[in-house]
């Protein structure tokens, strides 16, 4: 498999900014709490992660999926909370892999449809994350709301569904914003498999 230069770079400046977001805003506390389950946090993390793979393709999201788990892992020692979190953005951006993957001609519908199944893929994936943790006892120790596993997990679901579009939105947005100024930056075959 080669990978090009540009794509090598990018995915490293975008892997590095998920970095310097996560600590960042966990630092400075400017990560805004969930209000029914406080222990969730919204963030902007996912932002690069997107990007990086509208931008380079589902390896190079990947890439920074990993790099948001082992930065959290690295901060926070939490193996439970940075395995959620790098889970919740991969599995936003399979989603979306899989929304441009089925339809496959240009139509005003890929990116609608990347953008459902990349919301209902990581609301999915975490709830059932979710119950796992909660029925093998695992969210006890971290003392949450685990007594009410139906009411927690489609908590846990509306949160994912407000983070990933947060993500999304935010990643496409900026994705638009490259392609209009710096359309070096994509490739050919990106461009053409996200429009």
């Amino acid at each position: 498999m080669k990978i090009s230069t540009t794509t090598l770079a990018g995915t490293t400046v975008l892997g590095a900014l998920v970095v310097v977001f996560d600590y960042t805003l966990k630092f400075s506390g400017l990560k805004i709490r969930f209000p029914w389950l406080p222990f969730l946090k919204f963030d902007f993390t996912g932002i690069p992660i997107v990007l990086s793979f509208l931008l380079f393709g589902l390896m190079s999201g990947v890439t920074t999926s990993t790099v948001a788990f082992l930065a959290i892992l690295g901060r926070s020692g939490d193996v439970i909370g940075s395995s959620m979190k790098g889970l919740a953005e991969f599995s936003t951006i399979l989603g979306m892999a899989l929304g441009l993957m089925l339809l496959k001609k240009p139509t005003k519908l890929r990116k609608p449809a990347s953008f459902v199944l990349g919301i209902s893929s990581r609301s999915l994936i975490m709830i059932c994350m979710n119950l796992i943790l909660i029925f093998t006892g695992v969210l006890a120790l971290y003392g949450s709301y685990a007594e009410i596993p139906v009411i927690v997990s489609l908590l846990v679901g509306v949160f994912n569904a407000i983070q990933g579009s947060l993500s999304i939105l935010g990643g496409y947005f900026i994705y638009e914003a490259l392609i209009r100024r710096a359309p070096s930056l994509v490739s050919r075959e990106n461009a053409k498999r996200n429009s």
